[in-house]
């Protein structure tokens, strides 16, 4: 199979024929074989009416309905775990992406040899107040993942090696950092290319001014994740280390300071009554607290076995 299309949704009712019928289109005009896989994150209107018609008009829809929303992260992991494709295309549902764009980035793909590429909507038909967080958030992302040649990271139309799919762990809200992600797994030629943004036909944008928030949360998350979440010694033990070295230090200064001046008949205030005294106690706990989650750390996978669990109601030609 050439091609593997996930669209992920909520609430998207009124654009998925349109959406069906444009995939559709280009697909027979490039003769491309292909599944387009919607994931329905848990809509609460007729979106998975509409599914299960356009199933029974193509054979080659493919449908996953959640029991509830559950975020854009987890439908994708649940529809990379089906694409068979040997390019998988990624786009929202709301029409704001073109299909049109497909075959040029198979092409990237396929024969310029990207194991991934991401969409850059550089003429955008949002209010300013989205696009200029975004173009914040883009700058932060560039600076901190490596990812230099990106944009617009968040962009919803992408293009991916089958291998890239199967290899990465898309959870949380990670989605936003597919790239990032794609890189840290050993697949490090991404590329971009220029694609149409297209103003919102249907209904309104699901996503609130939090979302850069929590991105700039996430991001913090996985860069930590990516250079010590393997190995979390290196950084509690070693602050722990550092810490508690400085506790000791000041606590055997205080002592043999005590010491001298006992020998030397000057007896002083108890060191109980010097608040340093317990500073430095206090930094001697501390330190052997950081130290020993840095050692649990390390005992403990980060990963959990159910973190990608999600309950799903129905399927639709779906294989196991």
């Amino acid at each position: 199979m050439d091609i593997s299309v996930i669209v992920p949704l909520y609430n998207e009712d009124e654009s998925l024929p349109e959406l069906h019928s444009w995939i559709r289109r280009v697909m027979n005009e490039n003769k491309f074989t292909y599944e387009i896989i919607f994931v329905n994150d848990g809509s609460t209107d007729r979106s998975w009416e509409v599914i299960e018609q356009l199933s029974k008009a193509d054979e080659n829809v493919r449908g996953i309905k959640f029991r509830r929303n559950y975020g854009k992260s987890p439908a994708l992991y649940c529809g990379f775990n089906e694409a068979q494709g040997d390019v998988v295309i990624t786009m929202d549902a709301d029409l704001q992406d073109s299909p049109d764009e497909i075959p040029a980035l198979y092409k990237m793909v396929t024969e310029d040899g990207y194991d991934l590429v991401s969409g850059y909507k550089q003429k955008r038909y949002d209010p300013l107040s989205k696009t200029l967080p975004t173009k914040l958030f883009n700058a932060t992302a560039r600076a901190i993942s490596g990812v230099k040649n990106l944009h617009d990271f968040n962009c919803g139309l992408k293009a991916y090696k089958k291998a890239v799919v199967k290899n990465i762990e898309v959870y949380g809200e990670m989605h936003r950092y597919i790239p990032y992600l794609a890189k840290e797994a050993g697949f490090k030629k991404i590329g971009e290319k220029v694609v149409q943004h297209q103003a919102r036909k249907y209904g309104s944008t699901k996503f609130g001014i939090n979302r850069f928030f929590n991105g700039y949360l996430d991001l913090l998350t996985l860069w930590f994740l990516t250079n010590f979440g393997k190995k979390p010694m290196h950084v509690f033990g070693l602050m722990g280390s550092f810490v508690f070295f400085i506790g000791f230090i000041a606590f055997v200064w205080f002592i043999i300071e005590k010491m001298i001046n006992l020998s030397n008949g000057i007896y002083g205030d108890l060191l109980t009554n010097h608040a340093s005294f317990f500073i430095a106690l206090v930094a001697m706990i501390l330190g052997t607290q950081l130290f020993l989650a840095g050692f649990l750390g390390d005992l403990i996978s980060r990963n959990s076995s159910r973190r990608n669990e999600y309950l799903i109601a129905e399927e639709i030609n779906i294989k196991k």
